[in-house]
Order: C-alpha cells, then structure tokens, then sequence
C-alpha cells in the first residue's frame, strides 16, 4: 500500500485568533478557507509543504454530535485535552523563543525528554496542544 497523511483536523473557537496563531505566529500559509453559514474550516501548511495540512475547523460541525458531546468537547478543549499537534523543527530553542516572544501560551519550555527527543509545547487560542520537536 501507498498510503500518506492528507490533512489532520484541530477545532477552533475563533476562527481569526487560530488563523493568526497558525499564519503570523507559526509562519503557515493559508491553502483554503471556507465559510459555511456561521462555520469556518482554514486549511493551513508549511511554507512550501504540500502536504500534510491542517484544517482549522468547528469543533463539533458534525450534525451527529449531540448537546451532551458538544458540552464536553467545549469543556476539554477549554483544559487544553482535546487536541494535539506535534511538528518539528530544526532548532526547538529558536523556534521557542519566537513563538513566545509573540505572547503565546507556554505549556512547557524546551526540555530534553527521557524517551529521546528535545521538545517544547504551547497551546494555540483553542486550547490545542502544539507540540515542537526537534528535528534530526
């Protein structure tokens, strides 16, 4: 089997705070976005990267999801345990102080891990966990 990561789906409470975390903060670049009534999903990506993305989207569009799911889904990505994103970077420690000279919420600083890899984490607007990690 050929098989590759297309997009990966992280919700969003305001569409125009994640896209300015993901495009002015992050360096992304917007691929697609697409309203729909009130709904906003923002497909975004590495400079230059075809693929994969990540589509900024309502957190609980799905006409499935009932009142009760989308209380809890509110409240854990209020937690900031909902979502996570990992991506990588060729110097964490740069990369951290430029995010966290923008005022970006700060989860752990850079730290080298037991199992490895040096890594560093924030939370986007939503609560989302973005974790870097260093690449090599």
């Amino acid at each position: 089997m050929d098989i590759s990561i297309q997009h990966s789906f992280l919700p969003h409470t305001d569409a125009e705070a994640s896209l300015a975390f993901y495009r002015d903060v992050l360096g992304f670049e917007v691929r697609n976005d697409v309203g729909y009534g009130d709904m906003r999903w923002i497909t975004v990506a590495p400079t230059g990267q075809d693929a994969p993305s990540i589509v900024l989207s309502p957190p609980a569009a799905d006409p499935g999801i009932t009142e009760d799911e989308r209380r809890t889904i509110a409240e854990m990505m209020a937690k900031g345990t909902y979502a996570t994103v990992v991506l990588s970077s060729p110097d964490v420690d740069a990369t951290f102080e430029k995010i966290q000279a923008t005022g970006a919420e700060v989860i752990q600083e850079p730290i080298d891990q037991p199992y490895g890899v040096r890594d560093c984490a924030f939370r986007d607007p939503a609560g989302n966990h973005v974790r870097i990690n260093q690449a090599g």
